[in-house]
């Protein structure tokens, strides 16, 4: 701008000077004098030689500077800069391009430096389904190797004519490549990210090579089991024409890189798929899938929760069954530990019992032994004989016993007496032998 402004008071300057020569006595001519013509000369040279020698580089925006002398230079700080008349060739570190769908009231954001906005176009899938596909690409220059961004600067000139004329035919070329390798199907059924993929890898990398191969729709469908096989004709097959990528022997994917991104030294920060507008039949299609997906969960939701309904039933007999079972378990468990301690208790009275029993005998046999020990002394006694003195003593005991006895005894105050004979003194006798006796059974114990 200052360059223009420059150049045009230098021809106002010297246009004056040569008007006032040839045109007297004109009001317009006569202001500009001798002196000013010479001076709006002398500013328009001093402004074109200022804004010849420098610039003012931006911030976020690289420069390659092409001399008068034929050198050039790459600058990439901001500031007042000297291009010493040369050209610059501006450049933004990161460029924005987005293919936008507009309706017929919208209107399209405007384009400006570092931002391109085109309205979208419509590509065709393999499946001959047509849609405006809407993409964002942000693309970086390299400023990180000099020689190969002002070898790029020279080639395309402008920042535009490398937008336009190189990355813009890539986007092209890569979204049209990748909506070949899918169905449109394919792209609602999942594989969108697949989309993306094709589509950043193809811009970064350079284009995939495609071949065509047929694929058969219609498939005679076997069915049966291990005994009984048969096939059931599905009708008349068709082959569909479909393409794929292209590897070599090896299985890698080969690629025409005659016209890449990577020749600009241009890198690839962001590329993917932001909306997609089918034609009005497919969206026809996509309403009616919806529909049939909508009652198929539907029926798949009703069918599930009779199922479940069905194991919860069966899980409730499953609960009453094992509440059941647990309480005769619990019943014969408790019936089982009353035998089984009744069969105890019988079993401990038994073996007590038996100890009694053997108690009592060993206290009979205690008994016996001491009264054979008795005995036998007794008789040993009786065979050895006794001592006069001995004698006398054992009579004494006797009768002193005996005495004891007949005062303890107790006789019938009546009794009546009566014998035959006219013994009348032996029942008295037997009396007092019984009681005797009986005393001295009592005293044994």
């Amino acid at each position: 701008m200052l360059t223009f402004i420059g150049i045009l008071l230098v021809v106002i300057g010297l246009t004056t000077i040569v008007l006032n020569s040839i045109i007297k006595n004109n009001k317009v001519l006569n202001w500009f004098t001798l002196q000013r013509s010479i001076q709006f000369t002398i500013l328009g040279v001093l402004m074109s030689i200022i804004t010849g020698m420098f610039f003012y580089a931006d911030a976020g925006t690289a420069y390659a500077v092409q001399y008068v002398s034929g050198g050039d230079k790459m600058i990439t700080t901001q500031g007042l800069k000297l291009k010493w008349w040369g050209r610059i060739i501006p450049l933004s570190y990161e460029i924005s391009i987005k293919d936008i769908i507009v309706d017929d009231e919208s209107e399209l954001p405007k384009s400006g430096q570092g931002m391109y906005n085109r309205k979208s176009q419509k590509w065709e899938f393999s499946d001959a389904i047509k849609a405006e596909i809407s993409t964002s690409v942000i693309v970086g220059v390299n400023i990180n190797d000099e020689e190969i961004f002002l070898n790029m600067a020279d080639r395309n000139r402008s920042e535009s004519k490398l937008i336009y004329g190189r990355v813009l035919p890539n986007i092209d070329a890569a979204i049209k490549n990748t909506c070949k390798l899918m169905d449109a199907q394919d792209y609602i059924s999942g594989q969108a990210s697949d989309f993306d993929r094709y589509f950043r890898d193809q811009l970064e990398n350079g284009m995939y090579q495609v071949e065509q191969y047929y694929e058969s729709e219609n498939i005679n469908e076997v069915v049966g089991d291990t005994t009984t096989v048969r096939k059931i004709n599905v009708g008349k097959s068709s082959k569909q024409k479909k393409f794929r990528i292209k590897r070599n022997s090896d299985g890698s994917i080969i690629r025409d890189n005659s016209n890449t991104l990577k020749q600009y030294g241009l890198k690839i920060y962001q590329a993917q798929v932001t909306g997609i507008d089918w034609e009005e039949s497919f969206d026809e299609r996509l309403d009616l899938q919806k529909n049939e997906v909508a009652q198929t969960q539907l029926e798949k939701q009703q069918a599930e929760r009779e199922y479940y309904r069905a194991k919860k039933e069966v899980a409730k007999g499953e609960s009453e069954k094992a509440k059941e079972r647990a309480r005769l378990e619990k019943a014969q468990i408790q019936q089982t530990i009353a035998a089984e301690t009744e069969a105890k208790v019988a079993e401990f009275n038994l073996i007590k019992e038996k100890k009694q029993f053997e108690v009592e005998q060993y206290k009979a046999k205690s008994k016996k032994v001491a009264a054979d020990a008795q005995y036998y002394e007794n008789a040993k006694l009786v065979s050895a004989g006794l001592t006069p003195q001995e004698k006398a003593e054992w009579e004494y005991k006797t009768a002193v016993g005996v005495a004891q006895q007949i005062k303890d005894l107790q006789l019938p105050s009546t009794y009546i007496e009566g014998s035959k004979n006219g013994n009348s003194g032996n029942l008295l006798q037997s009396l007092i032998g019984a009681e005797l006796a009986k005393k001295m059974m009592e005293n044994k114990k």
